[in-house]
């Protein structure tokens, strides 16, 4: 199959390059002129442009026949709240338009994320978990269920989509936002964090990016149009991520608890920071906000209908170490 995809040089879109070119498909990555492509197979076709731009995306779209909308901005904060409605809403408006103009697209495959359902404080969710809109910890999450209703809408219509939400990305590759996990090791080997955040109550779910990529390349062949499927993991929190790092790694856990007030005032002093110094916080007050609440689901679906076969947080987290400690950048 000829696969146009969004968003082929950020972590999760580059994955999915890999997975599709392992499995033998004519890959065309839709990336901006300033994007970096070193993540990308060597033989992808590369096709210039911006999804708030339908112009280009258009002329992206010929003679493809599946479309995988991975672009996404992915910052639990910026100056500009405006930008995530921009390019996660407005974005995908125009993926819904160029495959309604282009007669050889035969599906769409969309990557929304677990904060598009909403939080699952005190229960684990499946897809029927609808966002209830009460309140949003970042403008992000805000953006995602906005156009989880778009695309649900698009589905009812007869657009031939079908709606993914992976958990929280991590694993090998690249050193993003959207790979927190990952960050998060580093910050915590290199005595930057030097405590527990929190005391165990949040929940997410994890997933491995190897994983979710491959899952995205099933949905293409057994996905249902309109169906939705949770590409989640193992939900745990982030104490057992940490005392799972300690075990992996043979070293002493933390012997302390940061309290989610104190990262919140910190989080709000970074973000004033930032705005003098224009660089973006590792933790903002956002961020704490995700952190007060669990999102935990189910992804039984998906690994019924799709063949996912998402690996244990032990299996994927001692490929991160062992990852980074690889490159150097921690040391254990």
């Amino acid at each position: 199959m000829k696969v146009l995809v969004t968003g082929a040089s950020g972590y999760l879109g580059g994955g999915i390059c890999h997975a599709l070119y392992r499995e033998g498909h004519s890959i065309r990555a839709f990336v901006r002129r300033s994007s970096v492509l070193d993540n990308l197979p060597n033989e992808v076709e590369t096709a210039y442009g911006d999804v708030t731009d339908l112009a280009s995306l258009l002329e992206a779209c010929n003679g493809c026949e599946v479309i995988i909308h991975s672009a996404a901005l992915v910052e639990p904060w910026l100056p500009n709240p405006s930008e995530f409605i921009t390019v996660n809403v407005g974005g995908l408006k125009n993926v819904i338009e160029a495959v309604k103009r282009t007669s050889s697209i035969q599906k769409l495959i969309y990557t929304s994320s677990f904060f598009a359902l909403g939080p699952t404080d005190g229960y684990i969710a499946d897809e029927r978990q609808i966002h209830p809109g009460k309140f949003y910890c970042t403008e992000y999450e805000k953006s995602k269920a906005v156009a989880d209703e778009i695309a649900r809408q698009a589905a009812a219509e007869g657009l031939p989509v079908v709606l993914l939400y992976p958990g929280v990305l991590y694993g090998p590759g690249k050193l993003t936002t959207g790979n927190i996990v990952a960050s998060m090791m580093l910050e915590r080997f290199n005595g930057r964090l030097p405590g527990y955040i929190g005391y165990g109550n949040d929940k997410l779910s994890f997933s491995h990016i190897d994983d979710v990529a491959y899952a995205h390349v099933a949905a293409m062949h057994k996905g249902r149009v309109g169906e939705r499927y949770l590409l989640t993991g193992e939900n745990a929190s982030f104490v057992d991520v940490f005392n799972l790092a300690a075990n992996l790694t043979g070293t002493t856990p933390p012997s302390f608890h940061i309290p989610l007030w104190v990262l919140e005032t910190y989080g709000w002093l970074s973000v004033f920071w930032a705005r003098i110094i224009g660089k973006l916080p590792f933790i903002s007050y956002p961020t704490v906000y995700v952190l007060k609440h669990q999102w935990a689901y189910s992804c039984e679906k998906a690994k019924a209908e799709l063949g996912y076969k998402p690996r244990t947080l032990r299996e994927g987290l001692a490929e991160v170490v062992s990852w980074l400690k690889s490159l150097d950048l921690i040391k254990y």
